[in-house]
């Protein structure tokens, strides 16, 4: 297995470490910084997403400059990006920081561009890469969810909700890339209709 594929999988093995960070009752330690209570786990959390983030970074720079790209590849990285994102998303809806229906968009974006991946590779044996749309859609994610884990810290005290305004973006770009996606590949449907 190459150096990618094992951030890859590095990433998917960090995804129960942080849904064990934020099952610890978030009660126990907080840090306080003039109006905003941080609890600890919460940091830890954030910690250990920047960490899985920064590894999809890393490994498709990797892949990319050293010719490594590999089915496997394309396959478990976007599948990696996924369940961070999904799992961290619904830890925040849970603590109702993030509204239901966001997270429900992301979700079944999620859910239906993972079922026109597997329909492309039966129908031509080829992976579907990830687009540009779909990648400003993961950087917005990914950002939205670790500034709303650190409570938008420092951006708070200007009175700027950085978090809230990258999960917009975020949403917008999931839906447009979703549609994207399945717009450019509608050939995969075109027998049975």
């Amino acid at each position: 297995m190459n150096l990618p594929n094992k951030l890859t999988v590095f990433r998917i093995i960090l995804i129960p470490i942080f849904i064990l960070i934020l099952t610890i009752p978030y009660d126990w330690a907080t840090i306080t910084t003039m109006t905003v209570v941080l609890p600890v786990n919460w940091l830890m959390a954030a910690i250990v997403f920047a960490v899985a983030s920064a590894t999809d970074f890393l490994d498709g720079k990797i892949a990319r400059s050293q010719q490594l790209v590999t089915n496997f590849g394309k396959f478990a990285d976007p599948l990696a990006d996924k369940l961070l994102v999904i799992t961290a998303l619904i830890f925040l809806t849970s603590f109702h920081v993030v509204p239901a229906w966001m997270t429900a968009v992301i979700v079944i974006r999620e859910l239906a561009i993972t079922g026109l991946r597997t329909l492309i590779v039966e129908n031509n044996g080829q992976v579907l890469a990830a687009q540009m749309p779909g990648k400003i859609k993961t950087f917005s994610q990914m950002f939205a969810i670790f500034f709303l884990y650190i409570k938008n810290i420092p951006f708070i005290y200007f009175g700027f909700p950085v978090g809230d305004i990258l999960l917009w973006i975020a949403v917008i770009f999931t839906i447009y890339s979703g549609i994207d996606y399945f717009w450019q590949n509608r050939y995969v449907f075109s027998d049975g209709m």
